[in-house]
């Protein structure tokens, strides 16, 4: 009987077409002789189908967490094809393998394609977050951040490229970094306006809750929505009954940020707006404050009721 493996590379070979979802699945978890038999053949495969498994590999992994397509999108990171290159990458999205950091640095710093920069600087991102939570080495902590970094500040760089890696290098705390958060929300672009809102909220810097604010009923339904969110990372307990009005938005998206965010700050107040929300005739709006609800009491009803715990037994 023929190796299941072999079959696929096989098909491969004689199609310009990706295989059935079924044969795919052979490609999750290979070993390292498995992988060198795919390494061999896969220069040879039609660019078009290089491109299409890839986008599909990523599309089955995020469908079902226990497929594992990373050896696959790690050969992607050196194809020749920019589209593979960007698709390799956006597959690696949950990947905190620390030996991704040079990789994804070089993608960002060198590569030719603008989409295959834009999409390393949104991958770094995770693992500035990491290091700033001290889950990972100082190093690549301190290569993903200078990387970003550099990325903001070259004035060469696309405005996509750019904005970015200012979204992902928010996750450090640095002066640096609140300085072209500053900046970024001063430029005439929206979209640059946009990723600083955005990066606001990434930051956990309370510094920009005045900011994030005065955008909740910016023109821009784009602006309201990262305000919104940025207000529920953030914890903005003043901006309840700003984000009570935004549940109502005529936007869809700004409508749930708000729910969303409602649940993220807590408190007596949001928590009767949620329960109203709960129980509306849209069944968009229901799932959407059910949810907050349940983050709500997930983030803040377990602790609430610890503190009634300690004061009852104190008073005991």
């Amino acid at each position: 009987m023929q190796d299941p493996l072999d079959a696929l590379i096989e098909e491969l070979e004689e199609s310009d077409q990706p295989p059935a979802q079924a044969s795919l699945y052979r490609l999750s978890n290979l070993g390292a002789k498995e992988m060198a038999r795919v390494r061999e053949v896969w220069p040879g495969l039609p660019v078009g189908l290089r491109r299409q498994l890839v986008t599909r590999l990523g599309e089955l992994a995020e469908a079902d967490f226990e497929l594992n397509f990373g050896a696959v999108f790690r050969l992607g990171l050196t194809d020749e094809d920019a589209e593979v290159r960007t698709a390799a990458i956006d597959g690696l999205w949950e990947d905190e393998d620390v030996r991704l950091v040079p990789l994804l640095a070089t993608a960002l710093l060198d590569d030719e394609a603008p989409a295959v920069r834009t999409a390393a600087a949104k991958s770094l991102g995770r693992f500035v977050l990491l290091g700033e939570l001290q889950r990972i080495r100082p190093e690549p902590h301190t290569q993903a951040y200078e990387a970003l970094l550099a990325a903001c500040q070259d004035t060469t760089e696309t405005t996509e490229v750019q904005r970015r890696a200012l979204e992902s290098v928010a996750y450090a705390g640095t002066e640096v970094v609140a300085e072209l958060i500053r900046q970024a929300h001063a430029a005439p672009e929206e979209k640059v306006r946009v990723s600083a809102i955005f990066a606001m909220g990434r930051s956990a810097d309370t510094r920009w809750a005045r900011h994030v604010r005065q955008e909740l009923f910016s023109p821009n339904p784009e602006l309201r929505y990262e305000a919104a969110r940025a207000c529920g990372e953030l914890q903005i307990s003043e901006a309840v009954s700003a984000l009570e009005e935004l549940a109502d938005d005529a936007d869809r998206e700004v409508q749930e940020a708000a729910l969303w965010a409602l649940g993220q700050i807590g408190g007596d107040k949001a928590q009767q707006i949620l329960e109203r929300y709960s129980h509306s005739q849209d069944e968009a709006t229901r799932t959407a404050a059910k949810a907050a609800l349940d983050e709500l009491e997930f983030l803040h009803g377990h602790l609430s009721d610890l503190f009634t715990r300690l004061i009852r037994e104190s008073d005991g």
